[in-house]
């Protein structure tokens, strides 16, 4: 863990941030938190509402006991205490897209308890981030407003949609850790299949709560728990993006200092981020706050999970990106920063390791790191539509490790791969581009290099660089066929270099 302290300068001295998240998070599940409905995504509006979606009369909630195991898992991969016992409670306010008038939510008793996560931060230093706790709960429906100028519609298609809201500990410091955490979150959550991640489709989405403070009464705060420490704390909510939440808390920081160093107090409110101008604005203070008058929701038993479902759930957890990280470094030689690039999503660490099994791992993520991810991101392609399999890339990789065609060739052959398909071995040998390994070829053609050169060849005692010319000609008279080793260990005892 590394030491690491973000400021922002005002008038009267520097000042710190302290950030606090809450995650909403779509459960990754066919049917919602208490109906049979489905949650397919970009349906026409109104075609996944059952009865009780639409909180018609008499209708009652049944829980989906999958969006539960879910959740569990979810806690299992932040690291965090399961809590067999939890209660379901409603959360009431009035909304056009809040068909019963209240949110079936947990407050007291929720599923998951406290845990911590470790982040990357750009640099790759790491920091931890405590988690509070993970709730289950339904989502609201949506209102549509630009539909027409003097009516709002409203979309009941995600009115029940199951969502775990993560909650932090104010344990993130500056908007690069905000997104840091944000990522790991993302990434955690993929690799269990618990949750999609596609923030553009709403399946996981941010508020951030920002306060300011002087340097050093974090550190009270810490030791104390005692939030008199830290500033007044304004909440932004459904912040969608990690460019957003980053620009969303420079604003608000800005915002709150400016305001603290006038001689003002900050409002404690709820701010929305506004992404076309980059500022915050205020969306309702604690005066005006809701009483949600949470009790004990009377249509549904608290939830009992018993210790040994929780132990089975996390014996079938796969290998975390944290873990697989470190075994990357450890058990295949990876630098820290491969091993952090290939770890950071599941598909590409699956990639990697179809790849890199049987292979030289090191020689297998710089193909996949450098020519893969760099034409993926060029063309703006993910890795699962990637034009060239794990499988072909594997076979290419053979071909350079066993000298069959030089690094060089090989990247020729990635791009018909990759332009065209097929069989790398079979490019290799219908198009002629295997190397050239015949040492008396390549001396023939060395010989009379120097014969045409005697010159150039004179200097190479003196200057060995030099013999890089010599080199460069020998690839091009054979058409880059010509073995680059066999090449350099041939000029050496013809030019008499050590």
């Amino acid at each position: 863990m590394s030491e690491y302290t973000y400021t922002l300068p005002g008038v009267t001295g520097d000042w710190e941030i302290v950030i606090g998240m809450e995650v909403h998070a779509q459960v990754a599940s066919k049917s919602k938190l208490f109906s049979g409905s489905a949650t397919e995504y970009g349906a026409a509006p109104n075609t996944q509402v059952s009865l009780v979606d639409a909180a018609m009369p008499g209708m009652l909630p049944v829980i989906n006991s999958y969006c539960v195991e879910q959740a569990v898992r979810t806690g299992l991969g932040l690291n965090a205490k399961i809590n067999e016992y939890s209660r379901f409670d409603r959360k009431n306010y009035f909304y056009p897209d809040l068909p019963q008038g209240y949110q079936i939510s947990q407050f007291q008793f929720p599923v998951v308890g406290e845990g911590e996560i470790e982040c990357e931060r750009d640099d790759g230093s790491i920091f931890v981030v405590g988690i509070e706790r993970l709730h289950l709960e339904q989502d609201a429906g949506k209102s549509i407003h630009d539909l027409d100028p003097n009516a709002t519609y409203v979309d009941l298609n995600r009115s029940g949609v199951a969502l775990m809201e993560i909650v932090s500990r104010p344990h993130i410091r500056s908007p690069e850790e905000a997104a840091a955490y944000m990522k790991t979150l993302r990434t955690i959550v993929r690799y269990l299949g618990t949750c999609g991640g596609d923030m553009e489709k709403g399946q996981m989405r941010a508020d951030v709560n920002v306060s300011i403070c002087k340097p050093g009464a974090y550190e009270k705060f810490r030791e104390t728990d005692d939030f008199s420490h830290l500033g007044t704390r304004c909440e932004i909510k459904n912040v969608n993006s990690m460019r957003f939440i980053m620009q969303a808390i420079e604003y608000e920081a800005r915002r709150q200092i400016e305001i603290v160093e006038e001689g003002g107090k900050v409002d404690q409110e709820t701010r929305l981020f506004d992404a076309n101008k980059g500022v915050t604005r205020s969306m309702r203070s604690k005066e005006e706050a809701h009483d949600y008058r949470y009790f004990p929701c009377p249509d549904l038993l608290p939830l009992e999970i018993p210790a040994t479902r929780i132990a089975e759930i996390k014996a079938e957890l796969p290998e975390l990106p944290a873990d697989k990280r470190k075994r990357f470094v450890a058990s295949l030689g990876l630098n820290e920063y491969d091993a952090s690039v290939l770890a950071a999503d599941k598909d590409r660490a699956d990639y990697f390791e179809t790849v890199a099994e049987g292979r030289d791992a090191k020689l297998a993520a710089n193909w996949v790191n450098n020519e893969l991810f760099g034409r993926l991101n060029k063309e703006g392609l993910d890795i699962t539509d990637s034009p060239v399999s794990a499988q072909q890339l594997g076979e290419l990789i053979d071909l350079i490790s066993s000298d069959v065609i030089s690094g060089k060739i090989g990247k020729d052959v990635f791009e018909i791969v990759w332009s065209e398909g097929g069989s790398p071995k079979q490019i290799v040998e219908d198009r002629g581009l295997k190397q050239v390994t015949d040492t008396g070829a390549i001396e023939t053609v060395i010989d009379q290099l120097i014969a045409d050169n005697p010159n150039q060849a004179a200097q190479v005692k003196d200057k060995p660089k030099a013999m890089g010319w010599f080199v460069g000609q020998v690839m091009k008279a054979m058409q880059g066929k010509a073995n680059p080793k066999a090449v350099n260990e041939i000029l050496r005892k013809k030019l008499g270099i050590g």
